[in-house]
């Protein structure tokens, strides 16, 4: 089973390969991360008439945006009564206006560019099968009716579950993302844009007129504006991103069923959570489950996870093939609100875009429409809501004490963990935490007796990095960093790889 949503999007979407940046560029802005927001916020400033770059670290639509499960909705999980409660209603209200526009803006680009990429219109479900869970459906319920947001209540929804309570949120979408952004990217370079792929932005020198962007290679951009839409922020700054966002992985199968599904977008209120929808995908429909998530690098074996969404697969819909999986990261704010904005106050031309929780689709558009705004000068009723200097010290104040303290705990038992495997005890495609010198090391051995050792170590703040069987790969608990099972850097705040240590 492929392990890699890139390659389940992409095995139906051709898109082009772009070369490294090897000369130095000055453009009006630069634009890092090649995600949905990189490519839609460039797409609308070169149709301004802008000189735009776009630098991606690898290669175009293979990140984040290549594992999402390309729900493009309003409905964020519970969160509008929470919203209230934390941040009061009138920007609650902006909140689910600006994703709303989010999704009018997709769908119009769609629909006026006749872009084929499986556009269609669902309702999606907010459902609990747990009596105990019942309230906190009728709380959004009454956030919803408050908000002046269209909706249902129901009981029972179209699934084969035994729900108890439901909100609809109808005239929600789903899509092709890849295939969408293929479109964008061709009028991009049409509209005069240039991409560079394998062009890992390090870091940024600020100044006046322009300011500079430093490439791993030592190429630089120079530019008036820079915006960060990498997944995280390759440029931190003064702002303490790593401290004031926190990494969870969850899990996802493509299933082919056996009987008709009923349609509709559906997400369960319940622990665990449970995420479902169809997917028109090489002329044949999937469904996509998903579900089981967790912080980076903490929890049970990864492939636990796989294996409980399969037990709830079969359990609900009966025998069916599982033919794809894969995992994705997420990154959350301290209250739940995307970072879009200036980086830090003092920097007016240094903006940053990322914390879009599961909701990768309506998030990265309006940051897309935020940024586009705030780079042309534009006043934008969003501004104030998604800033990134906010603190709200509820429910902030809590969620910072909470996610650093299990920071504080991760660093120090990592330190401390007494390790008696050595490299020599680790079987063909196993990973395990081993002991190389009296000091704690990471052992991989590929399927054909290929050893990697690696400092267990990670780059970023000194936490120790532990083993993903589900993807092969070394994961920080601290702070969500990704190593390939050789050390290099999947996932940031880290920018260096592990040490390779030789055994």
């Amino acid at each position: 089973m492929p392990a890699s949503s890139a390659s389940f999007w992409l095995a139906s979407t051709e898109v082009s390969s772009f070369d490294k940046l090897t000369t130095d560029l000055t453009v009006d802005v630069a634009v890092v991360g090649g995600g949905i927001t990189g490519i839609s916020l460039a797409y609308l400033l070169a149709k301004e008439g802008k000189q735009v770059a776009l630098l991606d670290a690898g290669r175009l639509l293979n990140g984040t945006t290549g594992n999402t499960t390309a729900k493009i909705t309003a409905q964020h999980d519970l969160i509008y009564d929470e919203l209230i409660h934390h941040i009061g209603e009138e920007k609650a209200r902006l909140y689910y206006e600006a994703n709303d526009e989010a999704i009018a803006f997709i769908r119009n680009t769609v629909l006026e560019n006749k872009i084929s990429c499986d556009f269609a219109e669902e309702n999606a479900y907010i459902y609990t099968t747990a009596e105990a869970n019942i309230a906190m459906i009728d709380k959004e319920w009454k956030a919803y009716e408050k908000l002046g947001i269209p909706g249902l209540r129901a009981d029972r929804i179209p699934l084969p579950v035994d729900a108890k309570a439901s909100i609809v949120m109808p005239n929600q979408a789903r899509f092709h993302p890849l295939a969408y952004l293929k479109h964008l990217i061709k009028h991009f370079i049409n509209n005069g844009g240039q991409i560079f792929e394998e062009t890992t932005a390090m870091s940024i020198n600020p100044g006046s007129p322009l300011t500079t962007v430093v490439t791993r290679d030592g190429t630089q951009v120079k530019c008036r504006d820079v915006v960060s839409c990498s997944h995280f922020p390759f440029y931190d700054v003064s702002g303490f991103y790593f401290a004031r966002l926190y990494a969870e992985r969850a899990y996802v199968l493509g299933v082919k069923l056996n009987g008709d599904y009923p349609g509709g977008m559906y997400l369960s209120a319940d622990s665990p959570p449970r995420s479902i929808r169809s997917v028109s995908f090489n002329g044949e429909d999937l469904l996509l489950v998903g579900g089981e998530r967790h912080k980076t690098g903490q929890g049970i074996c990864t492939m636990k996870h796989y294996e409980r969404l399969e037990t709830f697969v079969r359990d609900t819909f009966g025998s069916c093939e599982i033919p794809y999986r894969w995992s994705a990261q997420d990154l959350t704010t301290l209250d739940k609100v995307p970072y879009i904005g200036h980086v830090v106050k003092n920097e007016p031309h240094a903006y940053i875009a990322t914390g879009y929780r599961k909701w990768g689709m309506t998030s990265s558009t309006a940051a897309a429409l935020l940024l586009k705004d705030m780079i042309l000068g534009i006043d934008n009723r969003y501004e104030d809501l998604y800033t990134p200097s906010r603190f709200y010290a509820d429910p902030s104040l809590k969620t910072f004490l909470v996610e650093n303290a299990d920071v504080a705990k991760h660093l120090i038992n990592g330190k401390l963990e007494w390790v008696t495997r050595e490299p020599e005890d680790v079987r063909p495609d196993e990973g395990a935490v081993v002991r190389v010198n009296g000091k704690r090391a990471g052992a991989y051995r590929e399927a054909d007796g290929t050893l990697y050792v690696v400092d267990t170590t990670c780059t970023h703040m000194g936490c120790e990095v532990q083993w993903n069987a589900g993807e092969r790969t070394w994961d920080c608990p601290c702070h969500g960093s990704r190593f390939s099972f050789s050390g290099e850097v999947i996932e940031g705040p880290a920018k260096k790889s592990l040490k390779q240590i030789e055994y």
